[in-house]
């Protein structure tokens, strides 16, 4: 069952974050269906503009389609990543998106506002939620690329100022993370104080992480025992994710994780396979060790067995 994000978070706030998991494929809409079942989890559906250009956009979403009968059980949002206006009104007038990220946080902060604030008129007029982001993560993410030095904080009095002449559903709010697999230095971690300051002015309001991977250890050692050359990369500590869901963040967004357990499978399969060409093995393999990722993810934000409870306050 779709539903919008603002749906989801009313549900989650302050108890728990929803994951959102970015998918390009019938083999991850496969796995992160099946982990979300495994786990009794409600999801987001991430899809980037690259996601939309991989195949084509109609593929995509017909595998989603498709998943959901599957999995008639499901509760999932399904939205736009990273989008630009253009993008978003397309997305709105789909007929498929229940929710739109409006990313207009590298232009001046009228600009953004004055583009997110048309966003969220279209959107809300089909019953379309809307998030919109305000300061800037370092790192790259497809075609996104923010020098570190370019990088900064969401600033607090700003945030609640954007919200209330935006009128969008949840911010983004940089607070430390960054985009790929190299997010940290050292003992770097989130910015609660920031966090902490944002809910004091918008209280009860939802917020949203990006740049969210754990970027797990494991999986890099086993990439680079495989034949990969992945150094020096760090992510979010999963033991962070509760924490910033009681501070208000609902929406915890998981890409670079989903891609690492994707070539772990498929350069260990061909490593110890070299012999086989055909991609269905690593393929199957992937679906369930995606599927386990997902349910072990969703237990640490704490959005596991929330399903009965969410879908008796849906009404459904």
């Amino acid at each position: 069952m779709i539903v919008t994000t603002a749906q989801l978070f009313k549900h989650a706030y302050g108890k728990y974050a929803v994951g959102a998991y970015n998918i390009n494929n019938a083999e991850q809409a496969m796995g992160l269906f099946k982990g979300a079942i495994a786990s009794q989890a409600p999801f987001i559906i991430q899809i980037s503009k690259g996601a939309r250009k991989y195949t084509d956009k109609r593929m995509l979403e017909a595998v989603i389609r498709a998943a959901g009968d599957i999995f008639p059980e499901a509760i999932y949002a399904v939205h736009l990543d990273h989008g630009d206006e253009e993008t978003c009104y397309e997305c709105i007038n789909s007929g498929f998106f229940s929710s739109v990220m409006i990313d207009a946080s590298h232009d001046p902060f009228e600009k953004n506002i004055e583009i997110t604030k048309r966003v969220v008129e279209a959107a809300h007029k089909k019953g379309i939620s809307v998030e919109a982001e305000l300061g800037m993560l370092g790192g790259v993410e497809e075609d996104i690329k923010v020098e570190e030095g370019n990088a900064c904080l969401t600033d607090p009095a700003e945030a609640e100022d954007f919200v209330k002449r935006t009128g969008c559903d949840c911010l983004a709010a940089a607070i430390g993370t960054s985009h790929g697999a190299f997010k940290f230095k050292g003992k770097q971690s989130l910015h609660f104080d920031v966090l902490e300051k944002i809910q004091a002015r918008l209280p009860n309001f939802p917020l949203v992480m990006h740049g969210s991977s754990s970027v797990p250890q494991d999986e890099v050692a086993r990439i680079n025992a495989a034949g990969g050359q992945i150094a020096g990369s760090m992510g979010v500590d999963v033991n962070e994710y509760l924490p910033a869901a009681k501070l208000g963040v609902t929406k915890i967004n998981i890409d670079t994780d989903g891609r690492l357990v994707w070539t772990r499978v498929h350069r260990e399969f061909f490593r110890d396979n070299p012999k086989d060409f055909d991609f269905r093995p690593p393929g199957k393999i992937f679906i369930e060790e995606y599927a386990k990722f997902i349910a072990s993810r969703n237990v640490l934000l704490g959005s596991a067995h929330q399903l009965t409870d969410l879908r008796a306050s849906l009404g459904k």
